[in-house]
């Protein structure tokens, strides 16, 4: 036999004990969250809008997810297509970024605000910078830039 692979008196569970193997810790678990959140692009576009802007109307939100996703200026974005988009963030995405406490959510006045691990979600999608969603980011970022003039 080779070098690599156990004799017949050792196993592969024999060779790694358990005392061997690391432990996982909280802040993995934590990170996997963060990509959870993340992992859907009209999260991560509500995700850019509070680097923004601090308070949003869903609708709000929706009409410029539909304008996004359709190149498509916010005026000339259909009610229609604003409805659809509206109705996936408040059944899917918005809750889940409830959930992963990246985003609060008044439902009397449809309002979101930053949650508690906004920063840190935040800062994930500044640390990937966002290479798979340049047209995304850079359409949320001009708005940014538009805001700050």
């Amino acid at each position: 036999m080779g070098d690599n692979t156990p004799d017949d008196t050792e196993t592969a569970s024999e060779k790694f004990s358990d005392a061997e193997l690391p432990e996982l810790s909280e802040d993995v678990l934590e990170l996997n969250h963060v990509f959870q959140a993340l992992a859907e692009s009209r999260r991560r576009y509500i995700v850019y809008t509070l680097k923004s802007k601090t308070e949003w109307k869903l609708t709000d939100i929706a009409t410029k997810i539909a304008s996004w996703e359709m190149d498509t200026p916010e005026h000339e974005v259909s009610g229609a297509e604003v409805e659809r988009t509206y109705a996936s963030l408040y059944h899917a995405h918005v809750p889940k970024l409830v959930e992963e406490g990246v985003i609060t959510f008044e439902k009397p006045t449809e309002v979101i605000r930053p949650g508690p691990n906004a920063q840190q979600v935040l800062a994930a999608l500044a640390g990937t910078g966002a290479s798979l969603d340049m047209r995304q980011e850079s359409h949320a970022r001009s708005e940014m830039d538009d805001a700050s003039k």
